[in-house]
Parts: C-alpha cells; sequence; structure tokens
C-alpha cells in the first residue's frame, strides 16, 4: 500500500478546503499548492475584500486547528499590507482504522475540519 506523502496530504486537505470555499461562493483568484508557500488560495467575492487562506494538513485529529503564532504575526502583517483578510484552515486527516496508522492511498481516511479561524476578519 501507498503512504501518501506530505504533498498528497496537503493536495488532499486542499482538495477539502477548495470545495467548502467553492459552496460558500468564493472564486478562486489564486491557488498555491505547494508545501510551505503561502497563501494556498486567494478568494474573491464581488463587494467583499480579498481574502487569503493558509491550509496545513495534519494528523492532529483532535485539535487540527494549532498553528505557528509568530510566523502567522508575520503573514498578518503581509496581508494588512494587500487590505486582505486571513483565514486558517487546518485538516485533521487520519487512517479511519487505527489514528496511530499513516494515511493510505485509496483507503478510508478520517477528515476534522468544521470551520475557518478568522485570523484578519
Amino acid at each position: 500500500m501507498h503512504i501518501l506523502t506530505p504533498q498528497e496530504l496537503h493536495n488532499l486537505a486542499m482538495n477539502i478546503v477548495g470545495k467548502k470555499l467553492t459552496a460558500m461562493g468564493y472564486e478562486f483568484q489564486a491557488i498555491n499548492s505547494q508545501l510551505k508557500r503561502h497563501p494556498q488560495f486567494v478568494l474573491f467575492k464581488k463587494g467583499e475584500p480579498t481574502i487569503f487562506v493558509l491550509v496545513k494538513a495534519t494528523n492532529n485529529v483532535q485539535n487540527p486547528n494549532e498553528y505557528d503564532t509568530v510566523w502567522m504575526e508575520t503573514f498578518k502583517n503581509h496581508a494588512q499590507k494587500q487590505n486582505a483578510k486571513v483565514w486558517f484552515a487546518g485538516v485533521g486527516l487520519a487512517n479511519a482504522e487505527s489514528v496511530d496508522s499513516p494515511v493510505f492511498k485509496d483507503q478510508p481516511y478520517y477528515v476534522a475540519f468544521d470551520d475557518f479561524i478568522k485570523i484578519i476578519a
């Protein structure tokens, strides 16, 4: 069986977040799926400010919303210069049979993602 690489897990998390954003009526101005490149999504909706969405895939399904607060301050400064909002999407992904096992390609998995954390609303 093929264990998903960090990039594949990141892409899976981006697909989950992207579907939710589409359902919310947002259009994508830009998408960046490379690991450690931010933001992952730049959103557009008529009459609203630009929104930068940061996506983080984690195997922590109990608390997927943890992020590096020092790094986030730097990113917030960048966003404020662009007059943009910042949303964080922590997506917990785990093997459906055992959270201690890795996520395998084409095998069931759990998703822990409820909503966005609005860093700059």
